[in-house]
């Protein structure tokens, strides 16, 4: 080959590689979760999941290249606000992810940052029954659709006398109404509700209005430390009526706490496929990626499935804005997402309607402490 061929090909390999380097991003996720506190193991588990999946890509080749930003609130929802503020500043994320708590979500929102920096937020974690918020993309089903599978279910089996324990606070009367319609259209009752504090763990007067009355089951809207906390004073105290979760309340931290005895029957409802066992496309990749990933930050949990979610689906509205992906662009793509099938788990989501999954079964505590649907 002569020496001007050799510079032209050269030059022609220089230029291809020119334009591939430009079309390729940086794409920084953030997130601003409880890395530490009541609900670190949550936090963390989140984060790891999402982090599994940003590496499996970015080892694929890109075009883009994905770096999860991690920071921690500690669950405190002013901390929430001030660090995200301060990483919009410093870090410049392109989206947001895998944030937690009533709270700190409504603050975050009411802060006016998500809008003024127009960057959505996609994956995130509350007990409460919220509206549609433009910018908040949630990749599970909603808190009401819990409800409603759990009371369903209840009434399958002939329970009909319920009691609801949650946590108070300004979402609270949205929460009770939903109960109360969900419990009717089943034909059922709620006849004792009782409350713990917004960000604690503190559980004892609820056990007393619990063990006060004689509801068939109750239906426990709470995080993981305080669903912990009521079903081993409940057990402790006596009572005897059977105990329902809604997802947040993280069978893992639950079973950590918790004897074989005292888990014996719980249900809680999950609104992602079970990480523990292969059913389906999405499992088994879940299943495969944490095969070969050497040194799990945190062990396998429906946190962790849930966040591998939420990171296909932040990847899927980045590859769907092709080379130059931008805020508005996602904000864009994510609001064009119909029904993205990420392996017998669907997202979709369109303006007005930002509750991505209907997707809700349950988990049942055997009596040798295993999971089983």
């Amino acid at each position: 080959m002569s020496s001007f061929k050799k510079i032209v090909r050269t030059g022609a390999l220089c230029a291809a590689l020119a334009v591939q380097a430009a079309s390729a991003a940086q794409i920084v996720v953030g997130q601003v979760g409880p890395l530490s506190g009541l609900d670190a193991n949550q936090g963390r588990a989140y984060a790891a999941g999402m982090q599994l999946y940003f590496s499996n890509v970015n080892k694929a080749g890109g075009p883009h290249t994905f770096t999860l930003l991690r920071k921690d609130d500690g669950g405190r929802a002013e901390d929430t606000v001030n660090v995200t503020k301060q990483m919009l500043a410093d870090d410049k994320p392109m989206v947001l992810a895998g944030y937690f708590g009533n709270r700190n979500i409504a603050d975050l929102v009411a802060s006016g940052l998500l809008e003024k920096e127009k960057i959505a937020l996609v994956g995130y974690r509350t007990a409460e029954i919220r509206a549609e918020t433009p910018l908040l993309y949630s990749v599970r089903a909603g808190l009401r659709d819990e409800i409603n599978k759990l009371t369903e279910h209840l009434a399958t089996i002939g329970i009909t006398r319920l009691g609801l324990f949650y946590e108070d606070g300004p979402s609270a009367p949205a929460l009770l109404a939903a109960a109360e319609d969900a419990a009717k259209k089943a034909k059922a009752s709620i006849i004792v509700k009782a409350s713990y504090p917004a960000g604690t763990a503190r559980v004892s007067p609820a056990i007393t209005t619990m063990t006060g009355a004689t509801p068939q089951a109750i239906i426990m809207v709470a995080s993981g430390a305080a669903a912990a906390g009521f079903i081993e004073q409940y057990r402790a105290a006596g009572g005897a009526a059977q105990l329902f979760a809604h997802s947040g309340a993280d069978i893992e931290q639950l079973s950590k706490r918790l004897s074989e005895e005292q888990m014996q029957g719980v249900a809680i409802a999950q609104v992602t496929p079970s990480p523990y066992k292969i059913a389906g496309r999405l499992a088994k990749e879940f299943s495969d990626t944490v095969a070969k990933t050497k040194d799990l930050e945190v062990p396998v949990s429906y946190a962790m499935m849930e966040g591998y979610i939420t990171a296909k689906v932040i990847v899927e509205a980045v590859r769907r804005q092709g080379s130059r992906p931008t805020r508005q662009g996602m904000v864009e793509a994510l609001d064009s997402m119909d029904s993205f099938d990420l392996g017998g788990y669907n997202v979709g989501f369109k303006p007005g309607m930002r509750s991505g999954s209907k997707f809700v079964e349950l988990s049942i505590i055997s009596g040798s402490g295993k999971i089983r649907q």
